[in-house]
């Protein structure tokens, strides 16, 4: 059985809760906010650090940066009906 405990993850993975945390604190703590990155860290929890909530924002900055410059293509999305979309959206959690 996987055990969903931060031991058990491999260094450095975000869990879907620790982004949705890291995104919400980031709004919270601009870049003028006195120790932004230790105030951000405590607010996603988890045992992350100031370095890492760091470097996972400087990644983040440079995706962004790299599909605004057109360097990652566009999904090929295939054609599907509004049924199947319909029916594809109730396995959606939102």
């Amino acid at each position: 059985m996987a055990s969903n405990s931060v031991s058990s993850r491999r260094p450095g993975s975000w869990t879907v809760q620790e982004n949705k945390l890291f995104e919400k604190a980031l709004a919270r703590f601009d870049r003028d906010t006195p120790d932004r990155w230790q105030n951000v860290a405590a607010a996603v929890g988890a045992g992350k650090s100031a370095d890492e909530v760091k470097r996972h924002y400087d990644i983040l900055m440079e995706d962004l940066r790299r599909i605004e410059s057109g360097r990652v293509p566009l999904p090929n999305y295939r054609n599907i009906s509004f049924e199947e979309e319909t029916r594809l959206l109730k396995f959606l959690k939102m």
